[in-house]
């Protein structure tokens, strides 16, 4: 593949983009504002930037992946951005889960430019990432889609043409609106089992292979079983954003979503007792709180 790509974000989303896109000998050059990040891409073969516009100029196409709306700002409209690059026909690939308006913004700003932007979040968590396992909601212009179809290729088993610019974040909505109830459900089920005398390595092996599983079942249920949320594919805080976002999003449609509400306060119980930089599978300790459930006494 001769088309030269950038990363802005290379945590544990864009990381696994880069090295999957480096193992297919894809070349890649990222910033990050985390050092580590940057060396990260750099030991695999790929080229260290100095800034989003940095990124840019030695691109033809770029993929963001940003933790915040203001990481977003400052990458897209902010000083040394990808809008200050001026690069026409430049294609970026904005993969972050964001509120949809700062989206359509930004892409009316860099348009300005001749740039494109492409409303392309993800489905699927940081260890899928790892692996490849992720589909990607594509949406926008279409004929800038079909130009990156290799690199999506690159770093996700599947992706979707969903439409217009936006459609992309709408489809993301929907689907972590269904994670998050899914892993609550999950944590919710292994404390009932434990609570009734079952091993959580029991509850596990066995639902799996039945019709009460779900993907977000076995990917969250081992860290549940292990009782180990150190390792976080989707961290507690970083969640806080996306439930902040779905919400808001519901709540413009006056859509009611009572299963996603009553799912809320569990995570905001985990955020108030320090789990911020836990996985978002550590409600389950939060459940077994309130069930009085101490494992340790096992």
């Amino acid at each position: 593949m001769s088309l030269k790509v950038g990363i802005i974000g290379l945590g544990i989303m864009g990381g696994a983009f880069a090295k999957n896109m480096r193992t297919d000998d894809i070349s890649v050059t990222g910033y990050d504002l985390v050092e580590e990040n940057v060396q990260a891409l750099v030991d695999i073969g790929g080229e260290a930037a100095t800034s989003p516009k940095d990124v840019a100029d030695k691109s033809d196409i770029v993929i963001t992946s940003l933790p915040s709306i203001k990481a977003f700002h400052d990458v897209m409209t902010g000083a040394k951005s990808l809008k200050s690059a001026n690069k026409d026909e430049l294609i970026i690939i904005e993969t972050s889960t964001l509120p949809l308006g700062d989206k359509q913004d930004a892409h009316d700003e860099l348009a300005k430019m001749g740039m494109i932007l492409l409303d392309c979040p993800i489905s699927g968590t940081g260890a899928q990432a790892a692996t490849k396992d992720l589909s990607v909601y594509v949406s926008g212009d279409e004929q800038a889609a079909k130009t990156c179809a290799p690199v999506f290729d690159g770093f996700a088993h599947t992706n979707f043409y969903v439409g217009e610019f936006g459609n992309g974040s709408k489809m993301k909505f929907v689907a972590n609106h269904l994670v998050h109830i899914h892993n609550i459900a999950t944590a919710e089920a292994m404390v009932l089992g434990m609570k009734a005398g079952l091993a959580p390595e029991t509850i596990y092996d066995v639902i799996k292979v039945g019709a009460g599983n779900s993907r977000i079942f076995e990917l969250r249920g081992p860290m549940m079983v292990e009782d180990n949320y150190e390792s976080a594919t989707m961290k507690m805080d970083i969640w806080k954003k996306d439930m902040t976002v779905i919400g808001d999003f519901a709540n413009s449609l006056k859509c009611p979503t009572p299963l996603f509400t009553a799912g809320t306060d569990i995570y905001r119980s985990a955020l108030a007792n320090g789990m911020d930089k836990l996985d978002t599978a550590a409600v389950c300790k939060v459940l077994e709180k309130m069930a009085g459930l101490d494992r340790s006494k096992g």
